[in-house]
């Protein structure tokens, strides 16, 4: 009997939901009795190239209570790479070993869950596989506490996030008030903003700076004095790893690449807190949740989210439906062609009506 099995990877930055959706994709397989076995690639990829893969099924079929464990578990069970594969018209090799892989593995449907560089490794294996007429079917699966995959309305891990960086605000609170200080909260997010305006608002910061909105740094200043006018003893700002000021704005990417690499500070928010303690005379703290925003547990929300993307994807490939990305539009899901997501983000619009609700309740963003 020709054995017909499928194959999951885990890739990019973990997110605390990630497992509900790899437990999604597995039970949704093994409902089906599509495919005799589910293989995993440890660490995203490579896995796949250094011919280090699990036997999923077995594993599951021994100890059945781990499929049920494993959408309370965070982190990535799988592991993860941040490897990205060329291009196959400049180098093919990856992609014909990956394939040579699939063959022996007796692989017919592949499923990638990861962000947007995620994607792209999707959207190559799917076009390389056409382009020599392979028969494997392959699968996006959005994950990253940024929400920056177009395409979708949400992604996983998204909001257990904003909880953990809502809580950090919360705590600052406290502190905040009792000294009359002002207090940075730096959020992750390098190139779009969406966690930080999300905590920023959840969490009462009066100050948000997002990277898709340039801040003047006198305009900051001013925010704070009003506030120290109208009698608030105290200022939090929300400050997105990647927020950037106007002056900074204006170079090109090679110049401000420089100014980066050359900078004293840790990050912008000391570099924003300086500036405030040299203009405003007040005592500045800055505090840095870090990494602790992608762990802890999968808030319900997310856990629910990434178990309907999972398994949706298992349904895909019953459907006959593959090259695309599952995704959660209108709280339905979706199949969306990954030519139209792959490579793309999904930035905040300086101009949503968001952004506006914030600005009329007092939230200034430095601009």
């Amino acid at each position: 009997m020709n054995q017909k099995n499928c194959m999951v990877a885990q890739s990019g930055g973990p997110t605390v939901a990630i497992n509900a959706s790899l437990a999604g994709v597995i039970d949704g397989v093994s409902a089906s009795s599509m495919y005799d076995t589910v293989y995993g690639s440890l660490n995203g990829i490579t896995g796949i190239l250094n011919d280090d893969l699990l036997n999923l099924t077995e594993l599951m079929d021994g100890h059945p209570e781990y499929l049920s464990r494993l959408a309370q578990t965070p982190a990535m069970y799988l592991g993860s790479c941040r490897y990205k594969l060329p291009h196959y018209l400049d180098d093919d090799s990856p992609y014909v070993f990956i394939f040579k892989q699939f063959e022996t593995y007796h692989i017919e449907a592949f499923f990638y869950i990861g962000g947007n560089d995620s994607m792209d490794t999707v959207l190559k294996l799917s076009e390389y596989g056409k382009r020599i007429g392979s028969s494997v079917r392959i699968i996006g699966i959005p994950k990253t506490i940024d929400n920056d995959i177009y395409g979708t309305d949400v992604t996983f891990g998204f909001q257990s996030a904003i909880n953990i960086a809502t809580e950090t605000i919360d705590c600052i609170h406290t502190t905040a008030a009792s000294h009359n200080r002002v207090f940075i909260v730096e959020v992750m997010g390098h190139k779009v903003g969406w966690l930080t305006l999300y905590a920023g608002v959840a969490g009462g910061a009066d100050i948000i700076l997002l990277p898709e909105i340039p801040y003047d740094i006198d305009k900051v200043v001013d925010a704070i004095h009003k506030r120290t006018k109208d009698g608030k003893g105290f200022t939090i700002l929300a400050v997105a790893e990647g927020a950037i000021s106007k002056d900074d704005a204006q170079l090109t990417k090679k110049q401000y690449k420089a100014k980066v690499a050359s900078r004293r500070y840790p990050s912008v928010s000391y570099e924003i807190a300086d500036q405030i303690q040299e203009k405003c005379g007040v005592e500045v703290r800055v505090a840095v949740p870090g990494h602790t925003q992608r762990g802890g547990s999968p808030c319900p929300y997310d856990r629910v989210l990434c178990t309907r993307l999972g398994s949706a994807a298992a349904q895909a490939i019953m459907d006959g439906k593959f090259g695309c990305m599952i995704a959660m539009i209108n709280n339905k899901t979706k199949c969306v062609p990954l030519g139209e997501v792959a490579g793309k983000l999904k930035t905040v619009d300086p101009d949503s009506q968001m952004i506006q609700e914030a600005k009329r309740i007092g939230i200034s963003f430095g601009d």
